[in-house]
């Protein structure tokens, strides 16, 4: 296991110990569904309540994370993320507060148990993968390798959920990037 792979494995017993629901996402995500590629950080998702957040910033801390307190209360309160870094390693774990909106919801509903290097962990399905490569795609002006990403989960998953992601590339404002994905 890869320190980067440890220090993920810790910060997912200490959300197991605390109760705190999550799904891992992002590059290790569309790795695991897709065409893997290297990546020094880690996505994970968090749905804690208030009570529960504030236990995992000082468990965080008292288990060699770095966390800035401050900016992890404000990513509470307006549901956005914030960084917990193992101070060993200087791995980067960026923890999403779970939006309040019906895909963040039903993508989370959607996690799947998996086992990778680092043990059996949640994560989100190839689908919301895609999905959600595409809308980091579009924010960060059409990147070509959050692209690539949903199209590794595409080649790799040719079974995927199409109508599925259809309706939620709709609501989200990417029906024209999963349409080019479709005809590359």
């Amino acid at each position: 296991m890869t320190r980067e792979e440890q220090a993920l494995r810790r910060l997912v017993d200490l959300l197991e110990a605390h109760g705190i629901a999550y799904m891992i996402s992002g590059s290790i995500a569309s790795s695991y569904h897709g065409r893997p590629r290297a990546t020094h950080d880690a996505d994970v998702v968090i749905d804690p309540t208030a009570s529960q957040f504030g236990q995992l910033v000082t468990a965080l801390a008292n288990s060699g994370f770095y966390v800035n307190p401050d900016s992890a209360s404000r990513a509470f309160e307006h549901r956005r993320q914030f960084n917990a870094i193992e101070i060993e390693s200087a791995s980067k774990i960026d923890l999403v507060i779970l939006k309040d909106r019906p895909f963040s919801h039903e993508e989370f509903q959607r996690r799947q148990p998996v086992d990778l290097a680092l043990g059996r962990v949640s994560i989100v399905s190839p689908e919301d993968s895609v999905l959600s490569k595409l809308e980091w795609a579009r924010r960060s002006g059409e990147s070509e390798r959050q692209l690539r990403d949903a199209a590794g989960v595409l080649e790799v998953n040719p079974s995927l959920d199409r109508a599925y992601i259809e309706k939620w590339a709709t609501e989200l404002g990417v029906l024209d990037l999963w349409r080019s994905l479709l005809t590359d």
